[in-house]
């Protein structure tokens, strides 16, 4: 379809799916805080070696305007969210173009085209590409560079979304603390004190890193399970999940406490990816890639996020609750001070979780960054 000699057109090709990934440069190239991804990252993201994949179809687009492409979309149906929480729901995501309502309306279009001919009532999104990976529209905390894994947007990418009759589903938000700020409250310490006896915490053991990272998949699911939009991890996600970060994560980032002996409670802190890559354009070759090593392994990043935590429900409305969280985050403060991190990001957190909100602003984060979800009747 044309409108002012706009051309929307399907992404069926390794050409178009490299145009698609290219997208972002169109939008943001003059933008100081955006971050380019890495192409190699990108498109083993968007390959059948993803695992979403085996549950999950999807379609994407790109709007083309004199030879140029000036906008991307795409669209997923996950088999999981539909046997779960609702039949007739799809998603949107990967949705960014230049300063032009003409564009996201022929976008959105065809995305919402496709979802009806999928069966699909409803579309929520952005998700890039489910609840696990990225998610949520850039609302607040434009002024600044995204921490590694979350989205960066223009500010007119919300305006142009209402304006086609998207309505806010949900808010999550970033915080963010000065690591040399952090500190935990008194009650909190005595509070640890007295459950010496029962809590325990540990590094992640590399050596058995399955056993390991399906201990805490078996948490994650536990801790978020009922929570807004909530998609458990399957096994062969979260071992490639758990590949990935393990291989820029630091022995000591990552952390499993226990109540007696069983695990409880897990965090996992990234080094801050973005911060390394932003000069890169994309590219690990032909020296990116030394780059890169020296940044995260000699100079470290100065600051890292934390995508990855999780308390098991039976503790949540207790006073173990609480006690599992400080203690992993505690567990993170020594070795992240002494590689000097200077800044970390605890993301993303829903807006209404009051809990978890209370326990992150009691150790002095703030609200850094909001992105939304919306959707729409179509």
């Amino acid at each position: 379809m044309t409108e002012s000699g706009l051309i929307i057109r399907e992404v069926a090709s390794p050409a178009d799916l490299k145009a698609f990934i290219r997208v972002p440069w169109a939008v943001y190239g003059d933008d100081p805080n955006w971050v380019p991804p890495l192409l190699a990252e990108r498109r083993d993201a968007l390959s059948e070696k993803n695992p979403f994949f085996s549950h999950a179809r999807w379609k994407a687009w790109i709007a083309w305007r004199n030879g140029e492409a000036v906008g991307r979309i795409s669209a997923q149906v996950d088999d999981y969210h539909l046997d779960q929480h609702d039949p007739e729901t799809g998603f949107f995501g990967l949705a960014e173009g230049i300063d032009d309502e003409k564009v996201f309306r022929a976008l959105f279009q065809a995305a919402e085209y496709w979802l009806r001919e999928q069966g699909m009532k409803r579309v929520v999104g952005p998700f890039n590409l489910n609840i696990n990976q990225e998610i949520g529209l850039l609302i607040g905390g434009f002024e600044s560079p995204p921490y590694i894994m979350m989205g960066h947007a223009r500010p007119y990418h919300g305006d142009f979304i209402a304006d086609l009759g998207y309505r806010k589903a949900k808010d999550v938000l970033a915080y963010e603390i000065e690591q040399v700020k952090f500190s935990l409250p008194d009650n909190i310490r005595r509070l640890l004190d007295r459950l010496s006896g029962t809590l325990s915490v540990r590094q992640v053991d590399r050596k058995n890193k399955a056993e390991e990272l399906e201990a805490m998949r078996q948490v994650f699911n536990d801790a978020w399970s009922g929570n807004w939009g909530f998609l458990p991890f399957s096994r062969e996600e979260f071992q490639a999940v758990g590949k990935e970060l393990f291989m820029i994560v630091p022995k000591d980032y990552s952390w499993i406490a226990e109540v007696d002996g069983e695990p409880a409670a897990f965090i996992v802190l990234l080094p801050n990816l973005n911060e390394a890559i932003a000069d890169l354009n994309g590219r690990l070759l032909p020296f990116g890639w030394l780059k890169l090593l020296w940044r995260l392994k000699v100079r470290n990043p100065r600051s890292g996020r934390v995508p990855l935590m999780g308390v098991r429900k039976q503790y949540q409305n207790t006073r173990l609750g609480p006690a599992l969280a400080f203690l992993v985050i505690q567990a993170l403060h020594e070795p992240t001070g002494r590689r000097g991190l200077k800044w970390v990001e605890l993301s993303w957190i829903l807006e209404d979780n009051q809990a978890m909100r209370n326990i992150l602003e009691k150790i002095g984060a703030r609200v850094s960054k909001r992105y939304r979800l919306y959707q729409k009747d179509i």
